[in-house]
């Protein structure tokens, strides 16, 4: 796909905004995870500090007691990261009022402070660890009965984050590369999504193909809403430059027309003044013949020009067959060689009468100039058409194939006013033909025709 492409446009901005998306996204699920994590670990921690709150007691000396521990090995190792505290007398800023406090092993000499008291049961928050770390705790307030009173416990558990972050890491594990996977899948779903979404555009320049290489008139209304306008306006725009090209081709004939009178009489005042005044006869002469051929060449562009829209592939053998047949029977046409090598297949996007005339000047230039051999050699390769005509005369220099442009003749010798090949390379390029002029390796001229392939 080309920088420009509006397909390329797309679909970059599309992964961009999917890939934004997609962090967004993994970023909302982590806090999410976060947020699960620290519930589903704060609900776990409430349940042991009901279990452990179910089962303390006061000694008759009013010691805390606890008949079973919890049975996880994390509260029987030093710093395993889980803990728990069980404390008496708590006043509402969460510090001890006195009394011993009972703790797990894995708190060692240190003691555990309480969370917080909030007005949800159980208080959840942060405290500071016993290794310097944090954790996330849980304090459930109960009170128990003691010698006819009530004692008020603060039992609090407690879970290092340390243990949480392994989980967090296992999980941005697990969603990256998911995220990735995914993103690379939506990504191709969008590219799918564009490409289906510009298809309207790909038949539209089909069509529009269609249309210059002859084989359709108008663009069909079989389009999507979207696109419809737009098809509208080309077939508005392709009538009006119908139009425009008829009143040109019109014009154009009518111009010819006119000059016709003008002409003959110019060639009726050079054969009257023949006897009398040779020289000016023959440069009216001249001049006339000059004028006709310009002539010529208008109405040949007009008519090419005009045929642009409606243009149908003929085959290029039989057209030239006729043409080589016709100019065998020419001054010197027989003592030539001729060597035809045209595909069957090969076609040319332009109407039969243009090609004619393409051939006709392009050969009666070469037999004109051609020694013993003239060769034409057609066929198609890399979706294009070529057809190649050389001769084996003196060739053409670069000064003169320029001049062809401007319809010089390169040699006086020769009878012609210098237009025939102009006006045969203005029949191809106004059929979509590139005409390109050379040495054979024949010696002389070097003729060469490309076209895209017809459509069928």
């Amino acid at each position: 796909m080309k920088r420009g492409s509006l397909r390329l446009r797309l679909g970059l901005a599309a992964a961009g905004l999917i890939a934004l998306a997609l962090v967004l996204a993994g970023v909302g699920l982590t806090l999410i995870f976060d947020r699960v994590l620290d519930a589903r670990t704060a609900d776990g921690l409430d349940r042991t500090a009901k279990l452990i709150a179910g089962q303390v007691a006061l000694a008759p000396d009013g010691t805390l007691t606890l008949p079973r521990e919890p049975p996880d090995s994390r509260f029987f190792a030093p710093y395993g990261g889980l803990y728990w505290q069980v404390d008496r007398q708590v006043d509402p800023q969460g510090e001890r009022a006195g009394g011993p406090a009972l703790r797990s092993r894995s708190l060692w000499d240190r003691g555990l402070g309480t969370v917080p008291d909030t007005a949800q049961e159980p208080a959840v928050g942060d405290l500071a660890g016993p290794d310097g770390g944090t954790l996330i705790a849980v304090t459930r307030r109960v009170s128990i009965p003691a010698n006819g009173a009530n004692a008020a416990l603060a039992v609090t558990v407690a879970e290092d984050r340390r243990d949480l972050a392994e989980s967090r890491a296992t999980f941005l594990r697990l969603l990256v590369p998911s995220l990735g996977a995914l993103f690379v899948a939506l990504t191709l779903a969008m590219s799918l999504f564009v490409r289906r979404a510009l298809a309207p555009f790909r038949t539209l320049r089909a069509d529009l193909a269609a249309i210059h290489a002859g084989t359709r008139a108008r663009l069909p209304e079989s389009f999507p809403e979207e696109v419809r306008p737009l098809v509208a306006d080309l077939n508005r725009l392709l009538d009006a430059q119908e139009r425009d090209l008829e009143r040109a081709r019109t014009g154009a004939g009518d111009m010819a027309h006119g000059l016709k009178t003008p002409l003959a009489v110019l060639d009726a005042l050079a054969r009257r003044t023949e006897g009398r005044h040779p020289a000016l006869a023959a440069e009216i002469a001249e001049q006339a013949q000059a004028m006709g051929r310009q002539v010529e060449r208008t109405l040949a562009r007009a008519r090419a020009a005009s045929g642009g829209l409606r243009r149908r592939a003929c085959p290029v053998a039989p057209a030239l067959a006729r043409v080589v047949g016709a100019l065998k029977r020419l001054p010197e046409g027989e003592a030539l060689r001729w060597e035809i090598a045209a595909a069957d297949e090969l076609a040319f996007p332009g109407d039969e009468g243009d090609l004619t005339e393409i051939l006709g000047n392009l050969l009666d230039n070469a037999r004109k100039w051609a020694h013993r051999r003239i060769r034409v050699s057609g066929g198609m390769r890399g979706g294009e058409s070529r057809l190649v005509l050389e001769d084996d005369g003196p060739g053409m220099s670069e000064a003169a194939i320029a001049g062809i442009a401007r319809g010089r003749r390169w040699d006086e010798t020769r009878p012609g006013t210098g237009f025939g090949i102009a006006i045969a390379r203005d029949l191809a390029e106004g059929a979509g033909a590139r005409m390109q002029f050379g040495r054979s390796d024949l010696g002389g001229l070097r003729v060469e025709m490309r076209w895209p392939v017809p459509e069928s």
